[in-house]
């Protein structure tokens, strides 16, 4: 039997968490070390990245969407001792993952100008946001089937491969940045276009890594004989669990659209600050993070297993842990906000812009992340309907709502005053709408 349902709620989700650590720590650095990087081009390199990570982050989630279902039907395999059907499932989610990302390169790259000119983006700034999304797009079929992959892997409860493949993609992806933006290491000095293709680069190492865990560590993926009716079978699984999963997941890009579209009336710099500000909540939630990460595979694997009992026990664990947390980095993010915007820019508006950001939105941080828990004990427990909206109830009642108004009277205060707002409100109803869900299930 496996350890996520037999031993201790609370420790088993630490023993999970711990090996996590170093993997989110590193999957943050990847994400800080590239915009510091590119920074180091100029505002107007940093302006194009941020709008391009609000893109980014939509096909992203798009593909979380999917690998969460994956993750999801796989650990509920697992935890019903249905060895046979996982090993179909996994490979019949790879060709999915294939499929889906072919379609999502021939869209991004028609489309990709339009886009950007309507987020905002003109002139020198757009045309660099085109030169890196450009290029990110010819990578994303190798993203996908590595997201893909490390989600099943994840299923498994295998926390300590995953967080080893995070660390290694992040070293890698540091030593290219350096070679392919500045030209070290004897590579050509390509600037921003430098920096999309040291992610591929990086994306490739954890694919081959994860390819390898399940092949020969795991022994997840076996020859099997592919049949249509299986593979369609499999895919309807998936696409009823990605949909509602990946629909809730946009939300979160959608909104960050939305804002910078805000936050562009206010500049290029207003834009920088914005961006490089989404990076340093990533990093202010790492270590909550690492418990999210654990938290679906633990819930679907008890589900799989009729253990309800566990399902309650790790939701308060894990929400009460959110809460302490969140008070915690919200006082030293308050203190220390104007160092740390100081690492990411020298320009004055840049760092009084993310300063005011960083000071008005932090003490919302413990309440998003009970409200991200909640979304997780639903997906874990296959329902992702209500997860997606639960997720749609934060961005379009909420955040757009909030951030449009503020906007409206208190400009960019009010739209990180709309951003507050909604993460608090978000919490209480993460925390009561999952206690619904939960009590409907164990009365089926």
């Amino acid at each position: 039997m496996s350890r996520l349902i037999k031993e201790n709620t609370g420790i088993t989700i630490v023993k999970m968490a711990l090996p996590m650590l170093a993997g989110t720590f590193a999957i943050n650095m990847y994400n800080l070390t590239n915009v510091w990087f590119v920074s180091r081009l100029g505002t107007d390199s940093l302006a194009a990245i941020s709008f391009a990570f609000p893109v980014v982050m939509l096909l992203t989630f798009i593909i979380r969407g999917i690998g969460t279902g994956v993750m999801s039907l796989t650990a509920g395999l697992i935890g019903a001792k249905d060895t046979a059907n996982t090993s179909k499932l996994v490979i019949h989610s790879m060709i999915f993952a294939v499929i889906t990302a072919l379609l999502m390169t021939l869209a991004g790259i028609l489309t990709a100008k339009m886009l950007f000119a309507k987020l905002g983006a003109s002139g020198n700034t757009l045309s660099l946001a085109l030169e890196y999304m450009n290029i990110w797009y010819l990578g994303s079929v190798i993203m996908v089937v590595h997201m893909i992959l490390g989600d099943i892997i994840m299923s498994t409860g295998n926390t300590r491969a995953i967080s080893a493949l995070m660390v290694g993609g992040t070293v890698v992806n540091i030593f290219f940045d350096l070679g392919l933006i500045f030209g070290k290491f004897g590579m050509p000095a390509l600037g921003i276009k430098g920096a999309a293709i040291a992610t591929i680069i990086s994306q490739s190492f954890t694919l081959t890594g994860a390819l390898f865990i399940l092949f020969v560590r795991l022994k997840i993926i076996v020859p099997i004989v592919l049949r249509l009716n299986e593979i369609r079978e499999s895919w309807l699984k998936i696409i009823k669990f990605a949909v509602p999963s990946s629909l809730g997941m946009i939300m979160t890009p959608v909104s960050a659209a939305v804002i910078t579209k805000l936050v562009a009336g206010y500049g290029d710099e207003a834009v920088a600050a914005a961006g490089v500000a989404g990076r340093i909540e990533m990093f202010a939630f790492m270590i909550p993070m690492t418990v999210g990460m654990s938290l679906i595979p633990f819930v679907a694997q008890n589900y799989g297993a009729g253990r309800t009992d566990r399902i309650k026990e790790a939701r308060v664990i894990t929400m009460s842990f959110a809460a302490i947390y969140g008070l915690f980095i919200a006082a030293l993010f308050f203190i220390f906000s104007r160092p740390m915007a100081v690492l990411f820019s020298s320009d004055p508006n840049v760092i009084n812009v993310l300063v005011l950001y960083i000071k008005i939105t932090c003490a919302g941080y413990g309440m998003l992340e009970i409200h991200r828990y909640a979304g997780f004990c639903l997906l874990g427990m296959q329902a992702p309907v209500q997860a997606s909206v639960l997720d749609i109830v934060r961005i379009v009642i909420l955040l757009i709502p909030l951030s449009i108004i503020g906007e409206k009277l208190f400009h960019l205060n009010g739209i990180f005053t709309g951003r507050l707002l909604t993460d608090l409100a978000a919490g209480a109803v993460g925390i009561i709408w999952s206690g619904m869900v939960i009590k409907r299930k164990e009365s089926k």
